[in-house]
């Protein structure tokens, strides 16, 4: 199976579980911090040379590619490639002595040959050669590279074939230009009828391969066939969430390719959008894990060297913003000012202005909700008016409402009424009618009613009418109109006609 290189778009917020060992330090970011390394490695830059153009040096070909396979790999697979390569010339030489007949007959006796002392198992991810000798696992893309390997030292002219999720190889005659499907010990011209040989070569029935749909074919040259190993090392990095070592694949495979002179085609992915991929996924998983502060640190440095101002910009601003959101929702208001104030050089105006008006409303809430008394409840106030600018209009004069409310609610409960209307009646006085605050206004004016009331009732009902009726006189003097106490005055009066 072709593993195809897949765009990875992960904004939402996107984590480093291993990094790559070529790491280096940039000027642009913390001396402390490692990201991986954006330089390509020389023999990025060698191999590429070397098989620029479609070359038909055989064991440039082999060198690239187990290059390709083991290139940060893990410690020691460079040095074990050229123990592989040693495998591959020892093989080369035996073939040239076994090979008889035309291309074709050639062609499809090289295809045996790799089965037989090589290809074991197929593996649908096991796209590096360099494991082929280590387990004899393959795929399309590891096993069409080794084809391409021997049947170049015998002088076969071979290519590539890609489509949607496969590749195998080409071999040209004079005449045609004969498929081979490589996963298949008899995948020479898959669709033909062929003898099938025993181990020593024997004739003993015949075996046939279908042809597979290629319908969707793109061909692809020597240096491109090699150079999917590395794109599919890059998209299972990516599936596997490790952009980290995602990165430093993608900028050798653009070196790699840099002198060959590609063509934009269906199923096979430029190098430079496969790289600028990476670069992206790497930022955004930082942004989506909590590392707000390095994916900030990588646009800078990654982006000084790969510009897009768009991508670079939307990965700051969504890790700017989420590390402000994160420190509020943590309630830590001065360490959000300050994160937000060493932002402010890379930030736009427009958008430095955003996030600080969501750090001043978090910091404003903060005061509104954390006043117990009048004195904290003034002082709420007195700051809301000071940053009346920096709050939206309606934001504003919510929290001003609150604050009001909350103090008069608190004035009730400790049946303070008249400094409680007091109060509320100051705030209208000074903000204007309010729906909030007159319904405010009349619950407690109600409470004070009640209050005022069932005081009434006790001495009412201790049958102490001359006490009774001075009360509710007197309560009439603050709620003149309020039908109860006109009633409960009335009552008492009554009473007292009848002693």
């Amino acid at each position: 199976m072709f593993l195809r290189t897949t765009l990875l778009k992960t904004f939402l917020f996107f984590f480093l579980a291993v990094f790559t060992t070529a790491m280096v330090a940039a000027q642009s970011r913390p001396a402390a911090q490692n990201f991986p390394s954006l330089e390509a490695s020389p023999q990025a830059i060698m191999h590429g040379q070397r098989i620029a153009n479609n070359s038909s040096n055989w064991r440039d070909l082999a060198e690239a590619a187990l290059w390709a396979s083991s290139f940060n790999a893990g410690q020691g697979s460079e040095e074990k490639a050229l123990a592989h390569l040693a495998k591959i010339d020892g093989a080369a030489e035996e073939l040239k002595g076994e090979l008889s007949g035309d291309t074709r007959e050639r062609g499809e006796y090289i295809l045996n040959f790799i089965h037989r002392r090589f290809l074991k198992t197929y593996s649908a991810k096991q796209t590096r050669v360099d494991d082929i000798f280590v387990s004899g696992r393959f795929n399309c893309v590891s096993s069409a590279v080794l084809y391409m390997v021997f049947a170049t030292s015998a002088g076969l002219d071979v290519g590539g074939v890609v489509t949607k999720d496969h590749a195998f190889a080409t071999v040209k005659t004079t005449a045609e230009t004969i498929d081979v499907e490589t996963t298949n010990r008899y995948g020479f011209d898959p669709g033909n009828k062929k003898e099938f040989l025993d181990a020593f070569g024997k004739t003993t029935g015949f075996a046939y391969t279908p042809a597979r749909n290629y319908r969707d074919r793109s061909n692809v040259n020597r240096a491109e066939l090699i150079s999917i190993i590395l794109s599919n090392r890059i998209s299972t990095l990516n599936s596997a969430k490790r952009y980290a070592e995602a990165v430093p694949l993608a900028i050798n495979l653009l070196a790699l390719m840099s002198g060959n002179n590609s063509e934009i085609r269906e199923h096979f992915e430029d190098p430079r959008q496969l790289l600028m991929t990476c670069l992206f996924n790497l930022g955004s998983h930082l942004t989506n894990t909590g590392k707000e502060d390095d994916a900030i640190a990588w646009a800078q440095y990654a982006g000084a060297k790969y510009p897009d101002q768009k991508r670079w910009k939307e990965i700051t601003e969504t890790a700017a913003r989420n590390k402000i959101v994160k420190l509020i929702r943590q309630k830590k208001i001065a360490e959000a000012h300050s994160a937000l104030a060493t932002k402010k050089p890379i930030l736009d105006d427009g958008f430095f202005l955003e996030l600080e008006m969501i750090v001043i409303d978090a910091e404003a809430l903060a005061k509104v909700n954390t006043a117990r008394n009048q004195d904290e409840a003034l002082a709420a106030i007195a700051w809301l008016e000071q940053n009346r600018d920096k709050l939206a209009s309606s934001r504003l004069d919510d929290m001003l409402f609150k604050v009001v409310q909350d103090e008069a609610e608190r004035l009730r409960r400790r049946k303070a009424f008249v400094e409680a209307l007091d109060w509320l009646e100051d705030a209208i006085k000074k903000y204007g009618q309010n729906t909030k605050l007159n319904a405010a206004v009349r619950n407690i004016q109600q409470n004070r009613i009640a209050e005022l009331h069932n005081e009434f009732a006790k001495l009412f009902n201790k049958k102490d009418y001359e006490q009774a009726k001075i009360f509710v006189e007197n309560s009439l003097k603050e709620f003149p109109d309020d039908k109860n106490l006109l009633n409960n005055l009335e009552r008492v009066n009554k009473a007292m006609g009848m002693q």
